[in-house]
């Protein structure tokens, strides 16, 4: 079983080191660096935790540390964007990203979003398998990565 909860201010500390943790074990898959949020201050993480996005953990009851983080913010756009998403190696194919994927949606719901958009790399075929599962759907749209042009992001969408 999968336990969700939402991260606090409290938390800082804990979502600094999951996504630390997640940008080392996987830096080709998001748009920013380890190098780059490592230099992150307590103020700036703190800062990730506003009344415009969530944070979440999972837990597993076999592990000591969160098995994975997800979060939902909204853009500028004013769209609900799933980010950050990672679920640790020891913790895959356990039903953790599906749980955190449901948390960021019942979240863009319960603020009046009637759906929930995400950037996935191209080449991260568990990652999209997992959102195909989870009701996504590409919308068409294609960016270069961020933190790394050379890679391409597709846009995804499902309702909430």
């Amino acid at each position: 079983m999968v336990l969700i909860e939402e991260v606090t201010p409290d938390d800082w500390r804990l979502m600094r080191d999951i996504r630390l943790a997640a940008l080392r074990e996987a830096p080709s898959v998001f748009g920013s660096t380890y190098a780059d949020e490592a230099e992150f201050t307590q103020a700036r993480w703190r800062a990730r935790i506003t009344d415009r996005a969530a944070t979440y953990l999972a837990y597993l009851a076999d592990l000591t540390e969160p098995a994975g983080i997800g979060g939902v913010h909204v853009e500028d756009d004013g769209r609900a964007e799933l980010v950050s998403m990672w679920v640790r190696p020891a913790a895959r194919g356990r039903s953790v990203g599906e749980a955190l994927v449901e948390a960021a949606a019942g979240w863009a719901r319960a603020h009046d979003h009637d759906a929930l958009y995400l950037w996935v790399t191209g080449s991260n075929d568990p990652a999209r398998r997992l959102y195909e599962r989870c009701g996504f759907t590409p919308t068409g749209e294609s960016q270069p990565l961020p933190s790394n042009p050379a890679i391409t992001e597709i846009r995804m969408r499902r309702d909430v």
